[in-house]
C-alpha cells in the first residue's frame, strides 16, 4: 500500500493524477466507423451518443452485470446475441445520462426502438444491433430523443473518431479512456482499440462501466466469447473503488475479419498466442484507467494474493 510520503516523493503509478494518464492518440479499425452526438440527457452542452458501425462479417461477443436486475439494454444485448449467434453484427448504438435500469416492460420497449431506428439505417435487422446506456437508475429512456439523431449520426461515421467516442460515454468520468493495440496473426498486422467508461460504482465483477474494444483480426464468436471471458476476469473483474456494483456493466468486443488472415475458429489455436496478450494488455490499460479516475480516490493500490 502506498504512503503520503510515497506520493511526494513522485514515485510513478501511485499517487493519481488523471491528467497525467493522457488518452493515447486511437488509431483506425478497419471495418469500424463512429459517430457522436447529442441528444440532450445533460442540461449543459455535451455529447452523449455514440453510434459504432460494423461492415457485414463482423463477430461479436460480451459479457455483462451480475446484478440480479440487469437492465433492459443489457437484456436486449443478451438476446442479440444468443439470436445472431454472434455472427454479423452491425451496430452498436451507447448513451450516456440515463441508464434505462429498473424500467420494465416501457424501458425494453424503449432498448427495441432504439435498435430498430439504427437497423434502419444500416440497412440491418434490429437484432444485429446492440445497445448500452449509462446513467441515472431508475428512469425509462426517452428514446425520442435519441432517434432524431440517428440520420446524423449515420451521415457522419468516421473511422477515426474514436477519442470523442470515449469522451461522448463519459458520465461522472473526469476524463475519456481508451487503448491501442498491435500484434501480428499469420505474418498480418492486427490492431485492436477500445474505449471504456466508468468513475464510481466499481466494485469486482466490473463496475458502472462500459467497455468497448474493436479489432480487424477474424474470429468466430464462440473463440471471441472464450477470450472476453477469459481477460474480464483479470482485468475488469479484478478492479474495484467503492464496492459498489452497477446494473448496466457491459464489455463488448467486435472482429471485422479485414486484417485478412484465416478465421480462427479454436480458441486453442497457437495462431491466437499474440492477440491474447494484446487484449489482455488493453483491456488492463482500462481497467487500471477506471481505478485511476475513482470517484475520490488518492492511491491506487495493486493488491497481489497467494
Amino acid at each position: 500500500m502506498t504512503t503520503p510520503s510515497d506520493a511526494a516523493a513522485g514515485k510513478p503509478g501511485l499517487a493519481i493524477s488523471p491528467l497525467a494518464v493522457p488518452l493515447p492518440a486511437l488509431g483506425e479499425v478497419r471495418g469500424v466507423r463512429l459517430a457522436i452526438g447529442r441528444a440532450g440527457f445533460y442540461k449543459h452542452q455535451r455529447n452523449d451518443l455514440l453510434l459504432m458501425a460494423f461492415d457485414e462479417g463482423t463477430t461479436a461477443a460480451g459479457v455483462f452485470t451480475k446484478h440480479n436486475v440487469g437492465s433492459a439494454p443489457v437484456d436486449w444485448c443478451k438476446a442479440a446475441l444468443a439470436k445472431t449467434g454472434g455472427e454479423n453484427v452491425r451496430g452498436l448504438i451507447v448513451n450516456a445520462g440515463c441508464a434505462n435500469s429498473f424500467t420494465g416492460e416501457p424501458g425494453a420497449l424503449a432498448a427495441q426502438r432504439t435498435a430498430e431506428g439504427v437497423a434502419s439505417l444500416l440497412d440491418a435487422a434490429a437484432h444485429q444491433v446492440v445497445c448500452a446506456s449509462t446513467g441515472v437508475i431508475g428512469v425509462v429512456l426517452d428514446d425520442s430523443k435519441i432517434t432524431p439523431q440517428l440520420p446524423a449520426l449515420a451521415a457522419g461515421l468516421r473511422s477515426d473518431a474514436w477519442t470523442a467516442a470515449a469522451a461522448a460515454i463519459m458520465t461522472t468520468d473526469t476524463f475519456p479512456k481508451g487503448a491501442v493495440r498491435a500484434c501480428e496473426i499469420d505474418g498480418v498486422t492486427v490492431t485492436l482499440a477500445g474505449i471504456c467508461k466508468g468513475s464510481g460504482m466499481i466494485a469486482p465483477n466490473m463496475a458502472t462501466m462500459l467497455a468497448f474494444a474493436a479489432t480487424d483480426a477474424a474470429i468466430a464468436p464462440a473463440v471471441l466469447q472464450t477470450l472476453v471471458r477469459e481477460v474480464t476476469a483479470r482485468t475488469f473483474n479484478a478492479v474495484t473503488v467503492d464496492g459498489d456494483r452497477s446494473t448496466n456493466d457491459t464489455f463488448l468486443l467486435f472482429a471485422t475479419a479485414k486484417a485478412g488472415h484465416a478465421r480462427i475458429t479454436d480458441a486453442a489455436d497457437p495462431r491466437l498466442s499474440g492477440f491474447k496478450a494484446a487484449l489482455e494488455s488493453l483491456a488492463l490499460d482500462l481497467a487500471q484507467q477506471l481505478v485511476r479516475d475513482g470517484e475520490g480516490a488518492t492511491r491506487f493500490v495493486k493488491v497481489k494474493i497467494t
